[in-house]
């Protein structure tokens, strides 16, 4: 995800299904704390992304 790659490419790369990555995208949204509401105004990728590369 941090290298820009969608839910598709990272589930081909994986070997697992895409449902599987979108499950483990939104766990990884809930512990940052990114809720839909974040959603509105920003792309929660790109947040969770920017808190990645800040920690």
């Amino acid at each position: 995800m941090a290298q820009g790659h969608t839910n598709a490419a990272i589930a081909t790369r994986l070997f697992i299904s895409r449902s599987a990555v979108e499950k483990h995208v939104n766990a990884i949204f809930t512990k940052l704390d990114l809720t839909a509401l974040a959603a509105t105004t920003h792309s929660r990728r790109v947040l969770a992304v920017l808190r990645y590369l800040g920690a």
